[in-house]
C-alpha cells in the first residue's frame, strides 16, 4: 500500500471541483496542482481567475490547514481514528454567532486504472448533514 511518505518530492495535476451553492449542486472546475513534500502538501488552484493556494502542514495527531480563498490563518485538524487514505482529519470553526459547523479533508490515491491522487473537503452542519465542498482529482507528472 502506498504511503504519503512514498510520495515525497511528486507533482501532480488535475482539476478541481468547488461546491458553493448550499445544496451542493453546481460545481465550478478550474486546474490545480498537488505537490507531496517532507511535511507538507501544498495545492493550487483558482476561483474566477483569481490564483488560489493551500497548505495541509502535517504534525503529530493531525495537520494544520490554511488557504488563500477561505482559511488564511491556520486551522488545526485532528486524526480521523481508523480513517482511510494517507490523510483523513476533521475539525471544527465557528461560523457567526451559531454552533461550530465541522470540516473533513481527506487525501488518498485512487487505484482504478491508473492512480489518482484525490484530496477532498467536506463541510459539515452542525446538524451533521455532510456537504461537498472541494475534490481535486489529479494524475502524477512524470517524474
Amino acid at each position: 500500500m502506498t504511503t504519503l511518505n512514498d510520495l515525497i518530492g511528486s507533482h501532480w495535476t488535475g482539476e478541481n471541483e468547488l461546491w458553493l451553492d448550499p445544496l451542493g449542486n453546481e460545481v465550478l472546475r478550474c486546474p490545480s496542482t498537488i505537490a507531496i513534500e517532507a511535511g507538507a502538501v501544498r495545492y493550487t488552484w483558482s476561483y474566477e481567475g483569481e490564483p488560489q493556494q493551500g497548505t495541509l502542514q502535517l504534525r503529530d495527531g493531525g495537520l494544520d490547514y490554511t488557504d488563500t480563498f477561505h482559511q488564511p490563518t491556520p486551522l488545526g485538524f485532528t486524526d480521523v481514528p481508523g480513517g482511510w487514505g494517507m490523510i483523513n482529519v476533521a475539525g471544527t470553526y465557528a461560523a457567526g454567532g451559531g454552533p461550530d459547523w465541522g470540516w473533513r479533508i481527506y487525501l488518498g490515491l485512487r487505484s482504478m486504472g491508473d492512480p489518482n491522487l484525490v484530496l477532498q473537503m467536506t463541510n459539515i452542519a452542525p446538524w451533521g448533514e455532510e456537504g461537498r465542498a472541494v475534490r481535486m482529482i489529479c494524475v502524477r507528472d512524470a517524474d
